[in-house]
């Protein structure tokens, strides 16, 4: 059995994009909710957050991005971001400690303290591009935290996988040259935003270390085990990656009401297990999942669960 953190503080909960808003609190609610009464929570090793430091949000965005996000920060009301993506009084805290939370896992992984951990956060952050908030997100926590294990605990190769039903745009761009993180993505497609095809496969000397694999509207647990198999498997023995981050959304399950896929918490499961077999083969079992989307909460908190059990029997 791994030692498996979680990530969660209750400053998650104050950023709040209104009434109705798809990312609300609520998801944070459900998630902690299932764990407790299913007795999975106990089996965990509590991770608390503590704010990111500018030093390390900068390694993925733009200063004047995070200028501006502080600039525009409101004390009262909220402020648009974007279409979908709005700032209340608790939001760039909360921002803040998504990527502090991504890496305080970081360093328990490293230290020891735990084999792999779940981060409970939000708001989520695969759509946040250098220098712009979008698609519900403001720091883009899963890139921070692969440049943290790079830079602050000096690990060579990170493989990122998105399995979240939109595509990570964000993360993508954060390394579409850089040849020492593998970048690998299911998607619906086409889909908000509209990137990942699959020819989107790198620039320079990062050509060939983006895989996109777009996914038709349907498919499920059959098809995304396969495209794991025979795609993923292969491209990660051959990277071998010294520690997995996933972008762990959970809106690509069949009953999510933002998407139209087939994935079930059993496939979920499943897919962790595969990370995981890659993790131990190559990078000591060590995996960092963040949050990202799922906003049917019987469903997101469902799979949730079968992730993090998953995690734990790694």
């Amino acid at each position: 059995m791994a030692k498996t953190g979680f990530v969660y503080h209750p400053d998650y909960l104050k950023h709040d994009m209104g009434a109705g808003h798809p990312e609300s609190p609520e998801r944070l609610r459900a998630i902690v909710a299932r764990l407790d009464q299913g007795g999975v929570m106990p089996r965990l090793v509590r991770i608390d957050p503590i704010a990111a430091a500018d030093e390390w949000v900068t390694q993925v965005h733009k200063p004047s991005y995070v200028t501006a996000l502080k600039q525009h920060a409101p004390a009262t009301g909220r402020v648009m971001l974007d279409a979908d993506t709005s700032m209340s009084p608790g939001s760039l805290p909360a921002a803040y400690l998504a990527a502090g939370g991504a890496l305080a896992a970081a360093d328990a992984i490293m230290a020891g303290r735990v084999d792999n951990a779940f981060c409970a956060v939000r708001p989520p952050g695969h759509h946040a591009e250098h220098d712009r908030a979008m698609g519900f997100c403001l720091f883009n926590n899963v890139a921070i935290a692969a440049r943290y294990f790079q830079r602050k605990h000096g690990l060579a190769r990170v493989l990122i996988v998105d399995w979240d039903v939109h595509h990570g745009n964000g993360t993508q761009h954060s390394f579409y040259d850089d040849p020492s993180v593998l970048f690998f993505s299911t998607h619906q497609h086409p889909h908000y935003p509209g990137t990942g095809r699959a020819s989107e496969s790198g620039s320079g000397k990062g050509e060939g270390a983006t895989i996109n694999v777009p996914m038709e509207a349907g498919e499920g647990d059959e098809e995304y085990l396969a495209v794991f198999q025979k795609v993923l498997v292969p491209a990660a023995d051959a990277f071998k990656p010294d520690v997995i981050v996933i972008s762990a959304g959970f809106d690509a399950h069949r009953d999510d009401p933002l998407a139209g896929m087939g994935l079930t918490e059993n496939g979920y499961a499943e897919l962790t297990r595969i990370v995981a077999g890659i993790a131990r083969r190559h990078g000591k079992g060590r995996i960092l999942s963040s949050l990202e989307g799922g906003y049917n909460l019987q469903a997101l908190s469902a799979s949730v669960e079968r992730h993090v059990t998953a995690l734990l029997e790694a």
